[in-house]
């Protein structure tokens, strides 16, 4: 197979000065690029609805009398961290088995590790095998719902290669599965499911469909020659106004989770910052510009963040 990748062995949508090009030889390069790990935003936007969901429990044990689940809450923040990076390689990985032939076509992607050549299909497989013994593993440390909540996750995980083939929602799929956290962390430390957590869910995936509408924007006129489908494409000039509602509903979402949950002011606090970060990709976005693009989908990592910051520092203020 002919080698059409950078002479560098990077790809065209990856930071040239990643640590993957510094610290990893180069033969593990391409396996670096298949897992995404010299892109760490999609591991990040994978885990902080685990991070939300684990801090929400958290703050709705202490207002419901069970105590602090203080160490359990810093173990099952590390086990998420470490299941979040294994499980969005492998997810990437398969991704880019299915995608073959599509990103062959597409600037952006086809100097990726197997339309370049420099992985064979075979050693993608292997590779993603590896990969979800690691997510197994963690999973493997937490309660049989938990447990079975994560099997059922890879059905979803599945389908969302294929959804852009057969409706232009595809990161409504994507929301299903990056959002699957929100239930698992609730689970993992309750052993069951609530209003609060499901609800913590539905809003996760709408802060996805948002945050992914933009990504797809820097692929839209490609997507559009070879027939993929995308929100970005569905949405086209009205993007503006379907953020508003994606992204405020949001933000209703959370509010009522929280609520329900027994947050402290703190949590609402980072809701607010939250919301002004929000507001701020609305008003600057251009469609037309991939780079802003990308630059305001990854700042949806710092949006994350806050969330976090907000129900972990209320966890804390609510400890006796």
């Amino acid at each position: 197979m002919q080698k059409t990748g950078d002479i560098n062995g990077r790809v065209a949508d990856a930071p040239s000065g990643n640590w993957v090009y510094r610290v990893l030889p180069p033969a593990l390069w391409p396996y670096a690029q298949l897992a995404r790990w010299d892109r760490p935003i999609g591991w990040q936007l994978l885990m902080w609805p685990c991070f939300w969901s684990v801090a929400l429990a958290a703050n709705a044990s202490i207002a419901m009398g069970h105590g602090s689940p203080g160490f359990v809450v810093i173990y099952h923040l590390v086990l998420y961290f470490i299941g979040a990076v294994a499980m969005r390689g492998a997810g990437c990985t398969y991704n880019d088995l299915v995608d073959h032939q599509i990103d062959m076509s597409v600037a952006r992607t086809r100097s990726r590790p197997l339309p370049s050549g420099r992985v064979t299909r075979a050693q993608a497989k292997v590779f993603i095998a590896l990969q979800a013994l690691v997510g197994l593993l963690v999973l493997l440390q937490f309660n049989w719902l938990a447990v079975v909540l994560g099997v059922l996750s890879l059905g979803i995980v599945a389908l969302y290669p294929f959804a852009k083939r057969f409706t232009d929602w595809p990161q409504f799929f994507l929301g299903l599965a990056f959002s699957w956290g929100a239930l698992m962390g609730w689970a993992g430390l309750f052993a069951s499911l609530s209003f609060a957590s499901v609800v913590l869910y539905l809003a996760a995936i709408l802060w996805t469909i948002g945050y992914d509408t933009i990504y797809a924007h820097q692929d839209k006129e490609d997507d559009e020659l070879i027939g993929v489908r995308s929100t970005a494409r569905l949405f086209g000039d009205r993007t503006r106004l379907w953020l508003v509602g994606l992204y405020g509903a949001t933000l209703l979402l959370m509010l009522v989770s929280f609520a329900l949950a027994g947050t402290s002011w703190l949590a609402y606090a980072g809701l607010i910052v939250a919301g002004g970060m929000f507001a701020y990709q609305i008003a600057v976005l251009d469609i037309n510009d991939a780079e802003q693009c990308l630059a305001l989908f990854k700042s949806n990592n710092r949006v994350g963040l806050i969330i976090f910051a907000g129900l972990f520092l209320s966890f804390l203020f609510l400890v006796p």
